[in-house]
């Protein structure tokens, strides 16, 4: 190894110990997230968290992998220190601001995408829509397209809890899943993407249900709905984890080998299909 690319690596290991979220006002709206750049790789790795959780869901894994690539996360908009906003709060919307979010920040890609329960169903709407900006895919306890009913069949109970427990921000992503999911279908495949699948089946202890609104009887149960989600990634790896939703909490070194699965197998593709000479 050269001493640049030794000093390099010590830079950007230095920098991920005192890495902290920042604000930046962009597309007229504060935004906090955080960066940490790695410069001995091209790939990024994006996190994008659940219903409800912040950076702070992650844990230690973005700080672990600034070693192995430069990751960013970030709150979207009314989580955190990011300002709220009247935009749609379905996927499409939540792509769409993400890939203008990273550009501002510099983040060109390839990106693997990491994402957590309903974060991971945004993740694989962005790798379907754009799949040459995406190296691979790691979804963590993730939903899937139809596993959540459509908001307007949920019990009364689940949407008067739902309003009045939840903010408006949670709430409106909550009611747009079903059409996020459909969104998802309507895309093509990706399965020629490194993809790694973490699915939580606590056995030792209870564990926790996924998302919020399981306990109110929003999530589809139908035999349907289960044979979907598994022809949904058949070249995925998968890998069922005794742990807790949050799983990036709970079983940080889990994710943390899973994605850098992913950014092993993505850098190899990327060197395949390099052409000669480059």
């Amino acid at each position: 190894m050269s001493r640049l690319l030794s000093f390099l690596i010590l830079a950007a290991a230095c920098a991920a110990a005192a890495a902290q979220p920042v604000r930046d006002t962009i597309d007229g709206r504060q935004v906090e997230s955080l960066t940490i750049r790695q410069p001995a790789s091209s790939l990024v790795v994006v996190f994008e968290a659940g219903a409800r959780a912040t950076i702070d869901a992650w844990g230690r894994v973005p700080q672990a992998l600034a070693r192995d690539a430069t990751v960013f996360a970030y709150n979207r908009p009314g989580y955190g220190n990011s300002a709220t906003t009247a935009t749609p709060r379905d996927g499409r919307t939540v792509v769409e601001e993400l890939r203008r979010l990273l550009r501002a920040k510099g983040l060109q890609p390839p990106y693997v995408l990491v994402g957590h329960s309903l974060g991971g169903l945004y993740m694989q709407l962005f790798a379907r829509a754009y799949p040459d900006e995406v190296g691979g895919l790691v979804l963590v306890d993730a939903l899937y397209p139809r596993q959540v009913r459509r908001s307007a069949d949920f019990p009364w109970t689940t949407r008067l809890a739902g309003r009045l427990l939840l903010s408006r921000t949670v709430w409106r992503e909550i009611d747009a899943i079903d059409e996020t999911g459909e969104a998802v279908l309507a895309l093509p495949a990706i399965d020629d993407k490194p993809i790694v699948r973490l699915v939580n089946r606590p056995t030792a202890r209870p564990g926790e249900l996924a998302p919020v609104a399981v306990d109110f009887g929003a999530f589809r149960t139908d035999r349907e709905s289960a044979a979907l989600v598994r022809k949904l990634y058949p070249n995925a790896r998968l890998v069922t984890v005794d742990s807790s939703h949050q799983m990036p909490l709970t079983s940080p070194d889990i994710v943390i080998d899973a994605v850098r699965a992913v950014l092993a197998a993505a850098s190899t593709a990327r060197i395949a299909t390099r052409p000669q000479g480059d």
